[in-house]
């Protein structure tokens, strides 16, 4: 069953990219208190996910800050290592949490998952954005199959 707004965030350890390595957090810490932006992509390295969806996040991150934002965070299920690397290539630095979901555990509690076993992708996370204040979901919006308009930057920042 897909999440949906008024719903608190599943209680469960999952692991971020830090600088020294994997790190494991409880998703208490992390959506716990405050208000959070959480957007998911497919893959990380994919065309549409590196063009332009990290990219928007990373660009809008201060606009972010000052509507009130107290953290945001990019989930996709890869391994910490590849979110590190993406992070990276992306010069994300210090302005966005990279949720590694790697074997989709996550993904799968909060009913967001996309089966791309045919196109040889494995089980992904859908397109989507979220919004939390103080552990529940206040918004929630999920891209069609190939849509890229609901969970972009500039949509969610119209709705923090």
């Amino acid at each position: 069953m897909t999440i949906k707004v008024g719903d608190p965030i599943p209680s469960m350890k999952v692991f971020i990219a830090a600088p020294d390595g994997p790190k494991e957090v409880g998703t208490e810490e992390l959506f716990g208190k405050g208000k959070v932006v959480m957007f998911g992509v497919p893959g990380a390295f994919t065309p549409t996910c590196s063009a332009k969806h990290l990219p928007g996040f990373v660009e809008h991150a201060d606009a972010f800050r000052a509507k009130g934002v107290d953290r945001i965070i990019c989930m996709a299920v890869n391994d910490a290592f590849v979110m590190s690397a993406w992070a990276k290539d992306q010069g994300v630095g210090d302005k966005i949490v990279m949720l590694a979901d790697g074997s989709g555990t996550f993904t799968k509690a909060l009913g967001l998952e996309l089966d791309l076993v045919p196109r040889g992708l494995g089980v992904r996370c859908q397109r989507f954005a979220l919004v939390t204040q103080d552990g529940r979901v206040t918004h929630l919006a999920v891209e069609p199959p190939g849509g890229f308009d609901v969970s972009r930057a500039e949509a969610i920042l119209k709705v923090v």
